[in-house]
């Protein structure tokens, strides 16, 4: 199956076809291709509505990972035992959210939407925030996983982690 890649808001205009080629990207860095992942990209009023039946934050985000291994340590790839077991979980972009973001910060809406998706993906993969050594963890996989994006694309991403925050 691979990736299922849904648009399920109206608010920001979407090129899949781009962000589809960059998950792929980011999968071959981490050779994850054969597993499959689910991107479903929201607007605030549905990313805030599952960040607080989930997390009990009642506010939008930028991302929402939904691992099937819920209990994979961080660097290490699952060991499925059978075909159907061949999945990372789902990923839920909170495209409105970004967008603003990106608006207040200058940044471009696709690239940013890349990196959040690598932010997504490592913690499909096991990696956490919630202390400040996870944190630093997770940046550092985050800025490997982009420096080979950006050698493989010649782009120019970078993880929107700034500093660590035991509220994020």
């Amino acid at each position: 199956m691979g990736v299922v890649l849904r648009n399920l808001q109206k608010v920001v205009p979407l090129r899949r076809a781009r962000l589809r080629r960059d998950v792929d990207t980011l999968r071959h860095i981490l050779g994850i291709q054969k597993f499959d992942l689910g991107i479903i990209c929201v607007d605030n009023r549905r990313i805030q509505q599952i960040n607080n039946l989930y997390r009990k934050k009642n506010a939008p985000t930028d991302v929402l990972s939904f691992p099937f291994y819920e209990d994979l340590r961080p660097g290490k790839l699952p060991c499925p035992l059978h075909r159907d077991e061949l999945n990372l979980g789902d990923i839920f972009l909170g495209v409105e959210f970004v967008m603003n973001q990106c608006q207040k910060e200058s940044l471009d809406l696709h690239g940013a939407l890349t990196a959040v998706t690598a932010h997504g993906i490592c913690h499909l993969l096991g990696y956490r925030h919630e202390t400040e050594e996870e944190w630093a963890e997770m940046l550092q996989r985050e800025r490997y996983i982009l420096s080979e994006y950006n050698r493989l694309t010649g782009r120019h991403l970078e993880p929107l982690m700034k500093a660590f925050s035991p509220e994020t």
